[in-house]
């Protein structure tokens, strides 16, 4: 790859991330202050990244691996997006909001990968070269989240009471004109798919060849796992800026970032951490971070027990990469060649679709429940909800997943290495 290369693309990932953190993590915040909106209306609004996650398939396997260079779709989304994201700001209510929140998170979610696949299609080695390019997206959400915080303090008490969280809403939105513009000279990265008219069924598309995985008691154990923990997930999304902001933490979208600093540290520490214990462990550890969090959450505040909150913030590396990425290695070793990219779109699909989907509601609904005359809420209950719901599922996971097929998997594979480096 050639270091211009390497620049445009690592640019490339800082502004889709930098437009994605521009607003969502304070989203929760905007339309609880703004708009007004209850617990159901955050849901709805949050529950478009799910929409929108269920939709990609569609649209990257039906018209871009098939008709369309995929940095020229990745531009138009983003200029599409920008316009999207400017009426998002100049709204008034949550009527007039959540129509344009919905199709800009059903444009929004499938360039997720089309950013992998301009990557991808420059590198002769993705196993090595990925990493060192993707860091720069959670590089721009962090940038985001900084700036909103300690350069416009758009996030404190005062200036959210003024209303002035719409900004991020126009951040957004210029540098989503800004990533649109600049794709047209990222490098062409022509359809996948070798003839217009070779079809390719709903199943392919979605993932769904993937579902005879599920035979496997292992597997699926580990994919109904996948889904219940990511109702817990979907409670920090929707809950954890509102909650910072409302017991009073200063700059809460700026501490935030600390969980992406963490995620960086952690997916370094992961591959020494599974070496180490192996899948189940890692996994098991993934799950019981999210107990531990929410219980730091549920007795922290924001005088002598603000350690608990950034200790709960900062234990987002653990609970996203040992599970979600330790999953997606384990997913990669159960299905072999064949259903490779089927069987991590029938993740995706269940985590960030099904999942989150089913946690947003459920995180509405309880907010709702536990919402004071005054406004504000019951955090502590709210938070013990997500962690007991965490625990039920490390519970059964721990008791029913076995890894045996998984270990012997590695073993005859390691023993094959080393007998063909004693051959040789």
């Amino acid at each position: 790859m050639t270091l211009n290369n390497r620049f445009k693309l690592s640019l490339m990932m800082f502004l889709e991330f930098f437009v994605w953190g521009s607003w969502y993590v304070t989203l929760g915040t905007f339309l609880g202050n703004n708009l007004q909106a209850n617990g159901g209306q955050l849901a709805a609004a949050f529950s478009t990244q799910s929409i929108g996650a269920i939709v990609a398939p569609f649209i990257i396997g039906l018209i871009a691996d098939r008709f369309f260079n995929a940095e020229k779709i990745l531009g138009i989304s983003h200029l599409i997006g920008a316009g999207l994201m400017y009426m998002m700001y100049v709204s008034e209510s949550f009527v007039s909001f959540y129509p344009y929140v919905l199709i800009y998170m059903i444009i929004y979610m499938p360039t997720l990968a089309l950013v992998n696949s301009v990557s991808f299609n420059q590198m002769k080695d993705p196993a090595k070269e990925f990493s060192t390019i993707r860091v720069w997206g959670t590089v721009g959400w962090i940038a985001s989240g900084l700036m909103i915080s300690f350069f416009f303090t758009w996030d404190s008490a005062a200036s959210i009471g003024e209303g002035m969280l719409s900004n991020t809403f126009l951040m957004s939105s210029i540098s989503s004109v800004v990533l649109g513009l600049f794709a047209f000279t990222l490098p062409k990265t022509p359809p996948v798919a070798s003839s217009k008219d070779e079809k390719q069924s709903i199943s392919e598309i979605l993932g769904l060849d993937a579902l005879k995985l599920l035979k496997d008691k292992d597997f699926s154990i580990f994919f109904l796992s996948s889904i219940l923990i990511c109702i817990p997930l979907a409670f920090y999304y929707q809950n954890a800026n509102p909650f910072l902001s409302e017991v009073g933490l200063t700059n809460p979208t700026g501490k935030m970032t600390i969980g992406q600093v963490s995620e960086v540290l952690f997916l370094l520490l992961m591959p020494f951490f599974f070496k180490k214990f192996g899948l189940k462990t890692t996994l098991i550890v993934g799950m019981l971070a999210w107990v531990v969090r929410y219980v730091m959450f549920a007795f922290g505040d924001a005088g002598e027990g603000t350690y608990l909150l950034l200790i709960g913030i900062a234990l987002h590396g653990i609970c996203y990469d040992f599970f979600f990425v330790s999953g997606q290695i384990y997913t990669d070793s159960k299905a072999g060649p064949k259903y490779k990219s089927s069987a991590q779109g029938l993740i995706t699909l269940a985590t960030y679709g099904i999942g989150m989907l089913i946690g947003f509601w459920i995180a509405g609904i309880v907010s709702d429940f536990y919402l004071l005359e005054n406004g504000n809420h019951v955090w502590k209950n709210i938070w013990l909800i997500p962690s007991g719901i965490a625990l039920v599922v490390t519970v059964i996971f721990v008791v029913f997943f076995k890894d045996n097929d998984f270990i012997k998997a590695n073993a005859e594979r390691n023993s094959l290495k080393n007998s063909n480096v004693i051959e040789k």
